[in-house]
């Protein structure tokens, strides 16, 4: 292979994401739309069965909105590893002209393969969507009132480490070089997006995370940039930390209830959001949200669990972290009143009252008793 040649185009294709970025439009108004069009992919694994509840519950509570034609809803069903893998592609080209006539989307988890899968080197399909979507901010809310937890992480989702993932070059049997991407702009609309949250939700703190002390030209243009954002919002107290000691203070009680927004490249924000949902009950229990300009993707952080499929358990999957990325979805949308109906109807049925429980296993509820319950619960609102 030749590897300097590898390494050119790589240059030559973030040189022109790179003026791309410059001209970045205008974020949508779903309030002009005559239809907002909510695209449904259930995914690999237990995907479907999960995200098939969410949409369930979205549908009760849109349904005025549903029967004025105000909203739809589109099943998409392509995104899985098996299609993925005969066409060879993160996302074949006729389900991602499905996606882009969606305006946002809630998803399921997807399979990534891993070096030495029978799918082959396929890309991730999260990172593909991200890329072909533009959706630059991973947003992910962690909230523990009674340990004084209101944590907001604004993960960059479309260049470091994961954006060059598949691209990697193998110089010799013995050496593998993998590629690192951070740009002005990119970063930029990532730390705005996150100051201007903070601004308009009364927070006064917003914590930088990185390794620039070691990854000086990558991490050090995310840390300048930040700051240099930063300079805008003068009443807003701004820290940085670096990513490893940052990992160990958030399990440190005397400090973590001090953090509220939280701004992260790629790899790192994947990390510490995990760390982050074990608070709240584990990744299964969160959900997340992709936002770019013109789409917006959400979905649960955790994986597809092929292993519960392959044991006949996924009617016993629990569907809370799709539905906790509904619960963001409508709210994105401007159905701010459906939103926080499901948000309460969630923390009363998986965190307060708990009557009926999912364990993953035949010893607990199924999906739909689960979904049953918060239905239920809703309509007691």
């Amino acid at each position: 292979m030749d590897y300097m040649k590898a390494f050119e185009t790589i240059v030559t294709q973030q040189l022109a994401r790179l003026e791309r970025l410059k001209n970045d439009t205008k974020a949508i108004d779903y309030k002009a739309l005559d239809t907002i069009v909510i695209g449904i992919i259930g995914g690999d694994g237990i995907g479907p069965a999960i995200t098939a509840q969410a949409h369930r519950v979205m549908e009760e509570l849109l349904k005025d909105e549903v029967k004025t034609g105000k909203v739809e809803f589109k099943v998409i069903d392509g995104l899985t590893i098996e299609n993925r893998a005969s066409k060879g592609k993160a996302i074949p080209d006729d389900v991602l002209e499905e996606i882009k006539s969606c305006h946002v989307l809630l998803k399921g988890p997807t399979t990534t393969p891993r070096k030495g899968d029978k799918w082959g080197n396929i890309e991730s399909a999260n990172v593909a969507m991200r890329k072909a979507l533009d959706l630059f901010a991973n947003v992910r809310p962690v909230k523990i009132p009674e340990d004084g937890i209101d944590w907001t992480f604004f993960r960059e989702n479309t260049e470091c480490l994961y954006a060059m993932g598949s691209q990697g070059v193998d110089i010799c049997d013995e050496l593998a070089i993998d590629f690192r991407v951070i740009t002005d702009p990119g970063t930029e609309r990532i730390a705005r997006q996150a100051f201007e949250y903070a601004r308009n939700n009364g927070k006064t703190r917003v914590s930088i995370v990185t390794k620039a002390n070691i990854v000086k030209k990558t991490d050090g243009k995310f840390l300048e940039v930040c700051k240099r954002v930063a300079q805008e919002y003068p009443e807003i107290e701004v820290d940085d930390w670096y990513i490893d000691i940052m990992t160990a203070k958030l399990i440190d009680p005397k400090r973590r209830n001090q953090f509220q927004v939280l701004i992260l490249p790629n790899l790192y924000g994947d990390i510490l959001t995990d760390e982050a949902a074990e608070f709240q009950g584990g990744v299964g229990t969160a959900g997340s949200a992709n936002i770019g300009s013109r789409y917006a993707m959400f979905e649960a952080i955790h994986g597809s669990a092929p292993r519960m499929v392959e044991e006949g358990r996924e009617k016993y999957a629990d569907p809370s972290s799709v539905m906790r990325a509904a619960v963001m979805l409508l709210s994105h949308i401007g159905y701010q009143e459906q939103s926080d109906k499901l948000a309460r109807a969630l923390d009363i049925c998986t965190v307060t009252e708990q009557k009926v429980k999912i364990t993953g296993n035949s010893d607990g509820a199924t999906s739909d008793q689960l979904s049953d319950y918060i239905l239920e619960t809703i309509q007691e609102m």
